[in-house]
């Protein structure tokens, strides 16, 4: 038993008899069954219903058989049914006209019911399918259309000579013009002024943005290309080009672009806004180690006051060896020895300030941790000295360089440092400052600061670092946030850590140096 559809069958036949048959043969069959009697009826159902299938008989009065479907098929609404004659004439010339008209098949009376069923079976089936189809496919097509349309950037498919054969909305927008302006216009011409391109082999074009995919199939990705617009005005665009293939072969490509010139336009402005915050920053910086120095001043003086009083001591004895008639000339020489060691470390204090307090101009360089972490250590001894707290100075063997501000890192160091020290002093303890430096990964160094003084309440851990936030009565409020802002300059990161025996902990990274 053939298994019922669900369509409809407008059986067509000027004899109410044969009429009767054909309704009887199917009306079990599970389809919805229209009767007209001549060629017009025929025609407005067919209109109004839309039949997959249509039995029609050839000899009619009025509209036979032909005319019908010669007017069925010419009609978009009815062009897909299929159309089945029925006639008592069964000659060849009868069936290849049938056929010729756009007839998909033919049934000579007198009919048998069981061909009757399976012929309508088949064909109903058939349209069905191919109606499912076409529906699907124009959905895709609808969404398609919609997600094209919806896209802001321009698309365009071109053929392998660079003619467009599509473009999007967003295409005809960036370009000032209709999507029916630019189809069948040619893309190179259209956006770079250059004639179209006469082979593979042509010079003139070779270079030419999308010119490689359309002719060889290399899918292309390019930023900062100026296209021209349907006016002739400029832009800067990035586009990627796609290679389109069927049936394995190239068949042009598919073009996405957009007009950057805003982009651009905003990314020099965020670099200039960059460039800004990093003067202000530098500035900022310098500012606070200007007022470090200030803080540290006296104990700075006195330090270079011991070495200049030294030397005004051992040149005083000096002048007094040389007036006496018999001169002790090792004595002499011994005591030019002091006076030139007291005016290096006289001079060495100096150079330390010096490139404390100087505006950075090099950047970033290698630098060495343990002789960055040992000349901080010497340039806070003053701290130390009037804090009565040492400082201890520890690096792992395996620390690499880093790449770093080496005044600008040493800022944040001593910074760290003094408060450390600032911090032990006040609970009167005789233990140390501890820095040490370690290797926290393959390519990053980590650096803390310890000490066992008061500590930081935890309702103030979260904001440590925000600006003008402080545990101190008489401190600003900058100095945590400026070493923060500086270690992120540097591609770090600092943090405070709570020790398990008191005190305070902070600590910050530095990238590692690349190898040689």
């Amino acid at each position: 038993m053939i298994e019922s559809v669900n369509a409809t069958v407008l059986l067509v036949d000027d004899n109410a008899q044969n009429l009767q048959v054909l309704y009887e043969t199917l009306k079990d069959r599970g389809y919805k069954l229209l009767v007209a009697n001549d060629g017009d009826k025929a025609l407005t159902l067919a209109e109004r219903h839309l039949p997959e299938v249509i039995l029609l008989d050839i000899m009619m009065p009025g509209l036979d058989g032909y005319e019908v479907c010669r007017r069925l098929k010419s009609s978009a609404r009815t062009a897909d049914t299929a159309v089945i004659f029925l006639s008592a004439l069964d000659d060849v010339d009868a069936k290849v006209k049938g056929f010729g008209l756009g007839g998909a098949d033919y049934i000579a009376k007198p009919f048998q019911p069981q061909e009757v069923v399976a012929r309508v079976h088949t064909h109903a089936q058939v349209i069905l399918l191919e109606r499912e189809l076409q529906a699907r496919n124009q959905k895709l097509e609808n969404d398609q259309s919609r997600i094209l349309n919806a896209i802001s950037e321009g698309i365009y498919g071109l053929d392998p000579k660079g003619r467009i054969v599509f473009a999007n909305p967003a295409a005809a927008m960036i370009t000032g013009s209709t999507p029916n302006e630019l189809t069948g216009r040619n893309f190179f011409e259209l956006h770079f002024a250059a004639a179209p391109p006469v082979g593979d082999e042509d010079l003139t074009t070779a270079s030419l943005p999308v010119q490689a995919t359309c002719s060889q199939g290399v899918a292309e990705h390019r930023r900062n290309i100026a296209m021209l617009r349907r006016d002739g005005s400029s832009f800067l665009a990035e586009y990627r080009a796609t290679p389109k293939l069927e049936n394995d072969q190239l068949a042009g490509a598919v073009v996405v672009f957009r007009d950057i010139t805003s982009e651009l336009d905003n990314d020099r402005a965020l670099e200039n806004a960059r460039e800004t915050v990093q003067q202000q920053r530098d500035q900022l910086a310098h500012a606070s180690r200007m007022a470090t120095m200030g803080e540290m001043a006296a104990g700075f003086a006195h330090e270079i006051n011991q070495p200049l009083t030294a030397i005004t001591n051992y040149a005083r004895v000096t002048l007094r060896m040389l007036a006496e008639d018999q001169t002790d000339q090792d004595l002499i020489r011994q005591t030019l020895g002091k006076i030139e060691a007291q005016s290096h470390r006289a001079s060495e204090i100096i150079r330390r300030i010096r490139t404390f307090v100087k505006k950075p101009a090099a950047g970033k360089e290698v630098l060495s941790v343990r002789s960055l972490l040992e000349e901080t250590r010497q340039f806070a001894e003053v701290d130390a000295k009037n804090n009565e707290v040492d400082i201890q100075v520890t690096v792992e063997e395996d620390v690499p360089d880093v790449l770093a501000d080496p005044v600008q890192v040493q800022q944040v160091a001593l910074n760290l440092i003094r408060n450390a020290l600032e911090s032990t002093r006040s609970l009167g303890r005789d233990l140390p400052v501890l820095v040490h430096a370690e290797r926290q990964s393959a390519d990053c160094v980590k650096i803390t600061v310890t000490d066992q003084g008061e500590g930081v309440p935890e309702e103030a851990e979260d904001r440590l670092f925000l600006p003008f936030y402080t545990t101190k009565e008489s401190g600003m409020g900058i100095g945590l946030a400026l070493c923060r802002s500086l270690i992120q300059a540097q591609g770090g990161d600092i943090r405070f850590e709570r020790p398990e025996g008191g005190g305070a902990c902070f600590a910050f990274t530095l990238p590692a140096a690349p190898a040689a």
